[in-house]
């Protein structure tokens, strides 16, 4: 064979073998008589040899017709199976979506929204990676995160935003604490009281510093450390009281802890979604993003607190 034959003449020989007329092949294919003949021929010049044997009543196909059969079918249905996933993945319907979250914003937010896509995309699939703030933020600038699900960073040209709710702070103390039996706390209580506070490489850190600060107020934290569930677990054990935002409750074991909210002042973080600015994403991030930033509608009603209620379990009388 000299040269490859074209997807076309493939096409027209397939058809041509399958209904053994010619004139019925090139009414099936939408093309004139003639025009079906000349593919024909030009794919025998191609190939070098006569595909079929033919005369004014029979068309039946030579040896070397009968050797080129199966191997047209399966370059077709390869390139048409080939096409096929391409058209599933520009339509969203297939390919992978990388996602990077706080663990708290990723347990709160991720599960329900996938499921939902998932159900009309099933072909998608996805990876999940929990971050703290800052390594969430070089995954996505490097380009090994689609997405990511976090606080809203500080002012770089490099990321865009969306916001999707807001994350009230409120105190986690013991079942049994006297601070449980109240409907709110002030912040000056983590003056006189052992805090346990998150590292400083988490983004809980800078805004409880701020509040600290901006209310004059000298707290030192009794431990530090990275983990909300260590945290709730320290604080279950009686060695202190904690603020950290609503959604990070979904972390803790409740049993043994009450929630109550942080007032004078009301502290809130904004959660939203973090993509590179000037990358354009796959056809299934974007139908997720777009999935999520609809939850986040307000007449949907998504809010930290309907997400994740604090709990208030308060002692018995």
């Amino acid at each position: 064979m000299r040269h490859h034959l074209t997807l076309q003449q493939l096409k027209a020989f397939i058809r041509v073998a399958a209904l053994g007329n010619f004139r019925a092949a090139a009414q099936s294919l939408f093309v004139s008589q003639p025009a079906l003949s000349r593919t024909i021929r030009i794919a025998e010049d191609l190939v070098g040899s006569r595909l079929f044997d033919r005369d004014t009543r029979h068309v039946a196909l030579t040896a070397v017709g009968k050797e080129l059969l199966p191997i047209a079918r399966r370059l077709v249905g390869e390139f048409e199976g080939a096409f096929s996933e391409l058209s599933h993945f520009m339509e969203g319907r297939s390919g992978r979506v990388t996602v990077a979250a706080l663990p708290s914003a990723g347990v709160a937010l991720l599960p329900q929204a996938i499921v939902a896509f998932r159900h009309e995309r099933p072909g998608v699939e996805f990876t999940i990676q929990d971050a703290s703030a800052l390594p969430l933020l070089n995954s996505i600038n490097e380009g090994s995160v689609d997405l990511g699900i976090t606080v809203k960073p500080a002012a770089d040209q490099r990321f865009a935003f969306e916001p999707l709710l807001s994350d009230e702070f409120v105190l986690v103390c013991r079942q049994d604490d006297v601070l449980a039996t109240q409907p709110s706390a002030r912040w000056s209580v983590f003056a006189s009281r052992p805090f346990i506070a998150s590292s400083v490489s988490s983004s809980i850190r800078p805004l409880t510093e701020a509040v600290f600060s901006q209310r004059g107020l000298a707290v030192r934290p009794a431990f530090e450390c990275a983990n909300i569930a260590i945290i709730g677990s320290l604080v279950a054990g009686g060695l202190g009281i904690s603020a950290m935002p609503r959604l990070a409750l979904r972390l803790l074991d409740p049993r043994e802890l009450t929630a109550i909210p942080l007032r004078y002042p009301r502290l809130e973080r904004d959660i939203g979604i973090v993509t590179r600015t000037g990358r354009s994403l796959s056809p299934a991030a974007q139908g997720f993003m777009a999935l999520l930033k609809a939850s986040a509608n307000p007449s949907m009603g998504l809010t930290a607190a309907a997400l994740w209620p604090a709990r208030s379990h308060r002692p018995s009388a």
